[in-house]
């Protein structure tokens, strides 16, 4: 695998989530980290976004709920490298009716090499690091030749089924 560095901008995109059993969790988290989180661009699934505008008195991109398909919308920012952060307090303990979205959010997160914390102590970690505010070069994978693998494979596909149909 190749990678290419990319530059955190200095006001950084996070994405805050929390399930309900870890809203408080989040939004005590977020009061005690109000002052950094506010130079920032922030984003958050539905209830949650509803909750921080409130706690935070500032807007807050929001997306759906996560049920909605809020997980997968922020999800989708990560793959068009569009958020930078990911703190998803995510409730181990509660089956949750939209589970194989946030494996897929958390699977993006990993993918394209995005700090995420799942609780409150990755959280303060990730945030108190002093790379946090340094010009810090994260390594993101270079998926050009994967696509090129793939936009191949259709080709050869697209080649098979028109000859499949002539004959």
């Amino acid at each position: 695998m190749e990678y290419k560095t990319k530059s955190f901008p200095d006001k950084k995109r996070i994405a805050l989530i929390a399930h309900d059993g870890k809203k408080d969790e989040l939004l005590s988290w977020i009061q005690s980290n109000k002052n950094l989180l506010i130079d920032h661009e922030l984003f958050a699934t539905g209830t949650t976004g509803s909750i921080i505008e409130k706690v935070l008195e500032i807007k807050i991109n929001r997306m759906q709920s996560g049920p909605l398909g809020g997980d997968l919308q922020i999800g989708s920012l990560i793959a068009e490298g569009k958020i930078d952060f990911l703190v998803f307090f995510w409730d181990p303990l509660e089956a949750q009716p939209h589970e194989p979205d946030i494996r897929a959010l958390l699977r993006l997160a990993v993918l394209w090499n995005i700090p995420a914390a799942t609780n409150v102590s990755s959280a303060d970690f990730i945030f108190s690091s002093p790379l946090f505010s340094k010009d810090y070069k994260r390594m993101v994978p270079d998926y050009e030749n994967y696509q090129k693998k793939r936009e191949s494979d259709i080709d050869k596909c697209i080649k098979t089924c028109a000859r499949e149909t002539d004959n």
